[in-house]
């Protein structure tokens, strides 16, 4: 497999294309970091990308700080899931996203995609870096990550049809390679076994970075958060979905990852009282989990949402039996089942409408 990346890389190095070759080079390292011909290749690459006129032949190696980048797939060495997406790939599905993908090159500071945004493409990192900035509630923008070469972004939109959930922007001059819907679509159409390896990837990496970031899973181990997101299930609902109905069974607790829902409660006399506007991080259901109880309130999506859903069984085999993540939950749906008596009781009532 690796002396076919080897040959097509050279081929693209003849032809002139050198961000694909280069990026062909640290694919092949990747999977091999100890792959001489690719060392050497890259090597003559990047002399020539700095001045085209360069003779062939070996260049002046790159620091041992920005191989060990290339290795890990991200500055920082995130793990290695975020590493192997393109090893998971077979060696034709490979090359026939290699010949999609198409190069782009951005300067320092420049957007590569806006938050809020549609979202239509994929990006992987050849050269450089960019860093992550989202919109917290507050409304202050505040960069989250910095990601590096080898690395995937722009991912979930492309997948999910959903908004971007954060803008990007070149921290250095960047090149990137570019996969459009549309030729993802097509790639598909040849090989379609890529798109499971793309959706696994995505979930994985989403699930790392939920279970590894909310405090509730703190407690958990390693192990234990491993488990978890296999039971996890990724799933997205239109605006006006109703994701929990006051007064009906809850059978998950839900995550909400992207959007936002409205939760209402209704009175005996049906008029609605707003209880609250949930966001990206919020969790709900936990009162039924807790409790045993049918909905409190109900709970709508006001925007396309992305959520985790977790059903009871794999709850109680997860969550209910540590200790920590018990104490968590139950805190938790007893904080919101005050917070939403207090704000039943400040809210108006109609005109004629006794309180009791």
């Amino acid at each position: 497999m690796l002396a076919d990346y080897e040959q097509l890389a050279e081929l693209w190095a003849r032809q002139g294309l050198l961000v694909r070759a280069i990026a062909l080079c640290k694919v092949i390292l990747r999977l091999d970091p100890a792959h001489e011909p690719a060392r050497r290749l890259l090597a003559e690459l990047d002399a020539r990308r700095v001045d085209p006129h360069a003779p062939p032949g070996p260049a002046v190696p790159r620091p041992r700080a920005l191989d060990a980048a290339a290795g890990t797939g991200l500055a920082g060495g995130e793990g290695e899931s975020r590493a192997s997406l393109l090893s998971r790939v077979g060696t034709r599905e490979l090359l026939s996203m290699m010949e999609t993908l198409v190069p782009r090159v951005f300067q320092p500071g420049e957007s590569i995609v806006e938050e809020g945004q549609p979202g239509s493409s994929m990006f992987a990192i050849v050269e450089g870096s960019v860093e992550v900035v989202r919109t917290l509630k507050s409304g202050r923008r505040r960069t989250v990550a910095f990601i590096g070469e080898g690395e995937f972004f722009g991912e979930m939109s492309l997948l999910a049809g959903t908004p971007r959930f954060a803008t990007v922007r070149a921290f250095e001059r960047t090149a990137v390679l570019e996969l459009t819907r549309e030729q993802l679509e097509k790639l598909l159409q040849r090989h379609p076994s890529v798109e499971d390896v793309l959706q696994g990837f995505h979930r994985e990496r989403l699930l790392e970075d939920v279970l590894r970031g909310n405090p509730l899973f703190r407690t958990l181990t390693p192990e234990q958060r491993e488990a978890l997101a296999r039971d996890f299930q990724i799933c997205t609902r239109p605006a006006g979905t109703l994701l929990l109905e006051q007064g009906k069974e809850v059978d998950a607790l839900y995550l909400l990852l992207r959007g936002r829902c409205q939760v209402t409660h209704r009175h005996p006399d049906g008029h609605q009282v707003p209880l609250r506007t949930l966001g990206e991080g919020d969790m709900f259901g936990e009162i039924a989990l807790m409790l045993g109880l049918a909905a409190t309130a109900t709970v709508c999506a006001e925007t396309p949402c992305v959520l985790l859903r977790l059903d009871w069984g794999s709850c109680e085999r997860h969550l209910l039996s540590d200790p920590g993540v018990c104490e968590a939950l139950s805190r938790m749906g007893n904080e919101r089942l005050l917070s939403s008596a207090g704000l039943y009781w400040e809210s108006p009532a109609p005109v004629g409408t006794p309180r009791d």
